[in-house]
């Protein structure tokens, strides 16, 4: 059982053929898809995909969104989200978060915005989906402020102490296509020696490709179906099988995000 769990699925990179996009998943043993939004106007296209496709969606607002973010997408946000407890394919806020990379919006506004997302998280008792980019030490502050836990950190390249806490919130920490890559030292030392109980996968697709996906300078499209050969790669680094892989990442997975299990049978 693969679990792709963090997808933009209703990204316009697919426009042209998603379908086929979701076919070729498909036949990787994809099982599964988790599509969180990244700002208004892609909530109601995150829910369309996910109805479309049987999988399932997040709702949030990305953290390098909030410069064109409006304060009443928040309340927007929060009547959507309360209106979508009622729906078994919604099963997070996300992706919310923090970014302090070069060039990403005031720290301050996205603060702002990571508050309330998280607030409406705790109020509607919803796991989150976290944006981590140079801000572990921040997001990990507001989790405990605020109260939320459980979820799934995506994307994770913290430090050591950052992982552990945020194992002790109950998140999951996200793996994909920079796992593959020989110079990502430090993401390749935490997939091969996480718990076994920290890791779930990931694509980011169509972001984050797999290291093959980059030939000669030019970057590939990556999609869903690149969640398979990721997998394999970590598996290779933590010394176990494909299907032992498979089954403690969709355990993880299911741990992470409680509602997929109105979809997914548990692995034994």
């Amino acid at each position: 059982m693969w679990i792709d769990t963090h997808c933009h699925l209703d990204a316009r990179e697919f426009d042209a053929d998603r379908d086929g996009v979701v076919a070729r998943a498909i036949s990787a043993g994809i099982d599964m898809m988790v599509l969180p939004a990244v700002d208004r106007a892609s909530f109601t296209r995150v829910r369309d995909c996910a109805y479309r496709y049987g999988y399932v969606y997040a709702l949030g607002i990305h953290p390098l969104y909030v410069a064109k973010a409006q304060a009443s997408d928040l309340e927007h946000l929060r009547r959507v989200a309360h209106s979508a407890c009622t729906d078994p394919r919604f099963v997070a806020i996300g992706e919310i978060g923090l970014d302090c990379s070069e060039g990403a919006p005031a720290m301050d506004l996205q603060e702002a915005f990571y508050r309330e997302q998280l607030q409406i998280a705790y109020q509607l008792q919803l796991p989150v989906i976290l944006h981590v980019r140079r801000s572990a030490d921040r997001l990990l502050y507001y989790l405990r402020r605020v109260g939320v836990t459980g979820g799934i950190a995506h994307a994770f390249n913290g430090s050591d102490v950052q992982a552990q806490a945020f194992l002790e919130l109950g998140m999951r920490l996200g793996f994909g296509g920079a796992a593959t890559y020989d110079g990502s030292r430090r993401i390749r030392r935490f997939a091969t020696q996480l718990p076994s109980e920290a890791i779930v996968l990931e694509t980011d697709a169509p972001d984050i490709p797999p290291q093959w996906l980059r030939v000669h300078g030019a970057v590939g499209r990556n999609e869903p179906c690149e969640l398979a050969p990721v997998a394999a790669v970590i598996a290779k680094l933590r010394g176990i099988s494909d299907q032992d892989l498979a089954q403690v990442t969709g355990r993880n997975a299911l741990t992470a995000l409680p509602r997929l299990a109105q979809f997914i049978v548990s692995p034994p």
